[in-house]
């Protein structure tokens, strides 16, 4: 609110979105009911917002210097990212955003799933639990932090299977379902349909992959990409690496939260990039908005800022 009240350019995001989805969905941002809010079709484009919002409020201040070396974001952030790098414009990419959350919700209710985040564990040794137990790897978010996703039978044996294999925690997830795994397929076909519909255009910088982990760089690739991402594994470990082996040294997180910055300096803290001095910043309301706009990060920085969400 204080973001929508304080920054026209922040104001024009949340009024174009209430105007794309033609309710007033910032009010109930703003107000609630919080049960409604929480319905995936009402969060997804409402975490899109809320973050496209973030991102316009420092560019109002100029507070970018310019375009970054490259954009990201994790699962519903990559539909952000390619908003911010021109591959999607913001109509076609809040309507794709709430119909994503509309199939999620669908398929969840016809195939109920969890997800369990585990902590402690290689990449390698939950592989291999999870070919052993019918359990999906749903994000790799950092060397010891991976999340399962899956058939409710088949996560818990895959967790239990991880503690015994020294896990240092096997936390489960408040969610309904069972998202980047094979459960989702049923809403996959229906996406399938919407991007195909949707406009998509070659990104003016790249944004980094969430199923393959590479840069994408033309408007074919950003669908097939949305495509994948449904029922693939997220690869935020392997895309920030990408990021910092390509140069990168700052990174700024738009949107509600401090999630990615956390594992990014997670990531950033491993032995492969010890050595690398990274910024990290966050945009989540008008006090950050001014700290990063002031604190020269751009000039400061041998790499280009990589806004995420």
């Amino acid at each position: 609110m204080e973001l929508y009240q304080t920054s026209r350019a922040a104001k024009d995001v949340f009024d174009q979105v209430d105007d794309i989805l033609s309710m007033s969905l910032t009010d109930m941002i703003f107000n609630g009911p919080e049960d409604e809010l929480k319905k995936t079709a009402y969060s997804q484009p409402a975490i899109m917002a809320t973050s496209l919002a973030c991102y316009k409020a420092l560019e109002e201040l100029d507070g970018l210097a310019g375009q970054p070396t490259a954009v990201a974001g994790h699962s519903l952030g990559e539909y952000s990212s390619l908003v911010v790098a021109g591959a999607l414009d913001l109509a076609d990419g809040v309507r794709l955003v709430q119909e994503r959350g509309k199939l999620m919700q669908e398929a969840s209710e016809l195939h109920p799933g969890s997800m369990a985040a585990i902590i402690g564990l290689d990449e390698e040794t939950v592989e291999e639990i999870c070919s052993e137990t019918g359990a999906e790897m749903a994000n790799v978010n950092g060397d010891d932090q991976i999340v399962i996703s899956g058939d409710k039978l088949c996560v818990a044996r895959a967790v239990d299977m991880c503690s015994i294999r020294g896990a240092r925690k096997a936390i489960a997830l408040a969610v309904n379902g069972a998202f980047h795994s094979s459960l989702m397929s049923p809403a996959q076909e229906g996406l399938a349909s919407a991007l195909d519909s949707a406009r998509f255009f070659d990104p003016s910088v790249p944004v980094i992959a969430n199923a393959t982990s590479m840069p994408i760089t033309s408007a074919e690739q950003a669908r097939d990409e949305l495509k994948a991402q449904l029922c693939n594994c997220v690869k935020w470990k392997q895309s920030v690496g990408w990021m910092i082996d390509g140069g990168v040294s700052s990174f700024i997180e738009f949107g509600p939260g401090r999630v990615l910055g956390g594992l990014i300096k997670r990531i950033s803290a491993t032995p492969s990039y010890r050595d690398r001095h990274i910024e990290i910043l966050n945009v989540t309301d008008p006090s950050t908005v001014h700290k990063v706009a002031e604190s020269g990060l751009n000039g400061a920085s041998a790499g280009r800022p990589v806004p995420l969400s």
